[in-house]
């Protein structure tokens, strides 16, 4: 194989969708169980040795009136540095790479939590519901709120990043 002919190719910024669905699912299936060993049984991070805030006006608007733990102060940062690496890796930055990248992000977040529960022995799907789950505090149907307004959300950017294809790079 020609080193130099693999070296002079673009590199690929903005990765093909269905591969990187799957490897997005394979990301979130990681970080369910890595949070399902380290919290058990007791979601969001409510038996952990961090600090809470659990009601502030600015929680009901930006975190679903969830409370706010040192936790998630950094695990939300840290997913979103991750996602974003690749940006930074490759030195290039598009508006439809980015649309790409928060559609992947909020897909994550939306397959890590309900695989949290799927995986978790705690509690299974038949304990997805509003009654066992305090900290999902708004529900729609059979699942948090959350999740009807980011899947739409994250289906949209994903289009949108696949729209103008001379525009993906």
């Amino acid at each position: 194989m020609n080193v130099a002919r693999l070296a002079s190719r673009p590199a690929p910024v903005v990765p093909p969708v269905v591969p990187a669905l799957i490897w997005v699912a394979v990301l979130a299936f990681f970080f369910a169980q890595i949070e399902v060993q380290i919290e058990g049984g007791e979601g969001w991070a409510t038996g952990l040795p961090t600090w809470r805030i659990e009601s502030h006006w600015l929680l009901d608007i930006f975190w679903g009136g969830r409370a706010m733990t040192g936790y998630h102060a950094w695990a939300f940062p840290f997913i979103a540095l991750f996602f974003h690496f690749p940006l930074l890796f490759w030195g290039y930055w598009s508006l439809c790479a980015q649309c790409r990248v928060l559609a992947y992000i909020m897909l994550f977040w939306i397959l890590e939590d309900f695989l949290w529960f799927v995986i978790n022995p705690e509690f299974g799907i038949a304990r997805f519901d509003a009654a066992s789950v305090p900290w999902h505090k708004h529900w729609l149907w059979f699942a948090p709120i959350e999740y009807w307004i980011y899947l739409p959300l994250a289906v949209f950017l994903l289009w949108q990043s696949t729209r103008n294809k001379s525009k993906q790079r």
